[in-house]
């Protein structure tokens, strides 16, 4: 459900309202109108957009103008994991920038957080959650000075670094043989939710601190799923079929022109930890590559935290993937 939340300390330059589903196409439209000024490396959809609102913690306001145009808005969700997190996402029009409206937005984001999060701990009185650290985090794109120069101002933290890379598909692709009775196969239907129970596993192993995905959470997200350029790793060593490994692929056409490239990207990649060390991640990323080459893209791409703790990092670069761009999380404790 949305919570509004307050909205008297934002400028009355605009006329503000709760955000909701109604408001997606007029959304959309916004983020059209700034990513064509900013000229980020992807372009997001109405598609994408509507996305936000599925996850019931999400509150949200948007502020119009004298004859109705969305100019700005403003978001926060609960994101499950261990811990407590608070994300927020918002964008001022270009023509509506250097007027305080997106300082004013993210102090309106940061006191709307506070509050998803207090609520959230009294109705986990009694549990380890309910005295869980909390934290307000956001993504800024490198070179982003201003807004984290607003960032900064509230006491937020750069906390962890994440990598674009790509890979040139007009170079071979190297062959990988796996061992025993692993293959790779195509993704299917029947073992997508043995892929979920093996992502939530590798997760464990990891101790990355992300919470178990649901089956309602694994199925989200898809507008843009490529199942013919996903793949899995089954062992069927046994009376049944063991997923060892998956990746996850999405075909991002809106933002191939803003690249200037064709790309097929992997959005998820994991192997269980038993089956480290086998060359499954390898297995998995040059199946992706023939086929996004098949399919006429000229790299394959996907993006990495440079914490990672699975050495990811470096079975990409041995890949032949090379660094593009790159993203900051700033992270506030609250």
């Amino acid at each position: 459900m949305m919570r509004p939340g307050p909205r008297s300390a934002l400028p009355r330059d605009l006329a503000w309202l709760p955000l909701g589903p109604a408001d997606n196409q007029d959304l959309a439209h916004l983020l059209h109108r700034a990513e064509v000024v900013d000229d980020p490396p992807y372009r997001t959809t109405a598609q994408e957009t509507a996305e936000y609102f599925i996850d019931p913690t999400y509150s949200g306001v948007a502020g119009r103008d004298a004859e109705g145009v969305m100019r700005a808005f403003g978001l926060v969700r609960l994101r499950p994991a261990e811990k407590v997190y608070a994300s927020i996402i918002g964008i001022v029009d270009p023509l509506w920038r250097r007027r305080g409206i997106g300082g004013a937005l993210l102090h309106w984001q940061v006191e709307r957080a506070r509050h998803l999060i207090g609520v959230e701990r009294a109705a986990a009185v009694g549990t380890p959650r309910a005295e869980a650290p909390a934290h307000v985090v956001t993504t800024v794109l490198e070179g982003d000075e201003r807004m984290m120069q607003h960032l900064a101002e509230l006491n937020f933290e750069p906390r962890r670094w994440y990598r674009e890379l790509r890979r040139d598909l007009s170079v071979p692709v190297p062959d990988v043989d796996l061992d025993g009775f692993l293959s790779v196969e195509p993704w299917s239907e029947e073992l997508d939710d043995a892929a979920r129970r093996a992502h939530n596993e590798a997760l464990l192993s990891d101790s990355t601190g992300q919470a178990p995905m649901s089956v309602e959470e694994w199925a989200s997200g898809r507008a843009y799923f490529a199942p013919a350029w996903s793949f899995m790793a089954v062992d069927r060593s046994g009376d049944r079929a063991r997923v060892a490994g998956y990746l996850r692929s999405g075909r991002y056409e809106q933002d191939w022109e803003a690249l200037g490239w064709r790309e097929g990207y992997t959005d998820m990649l994991g192997v269980r930890a038993e089956y480290r060390g086998r060359q499954v991640g390898e297995a998995l990323l040059t199946a992706a590559m023939r086929a996004y080459a098949r399919d006429g893209m000229q790299f394959a791409a996907t993006g990495v935290d440079s914490d990672n703790p699975t050495g990811a990092l470096d079975l990409y670069h041995e890949l032949g993937y090379t660094p593009t761009r790159g993203s900051v999380l700033y992270s506030l404790q609250v």
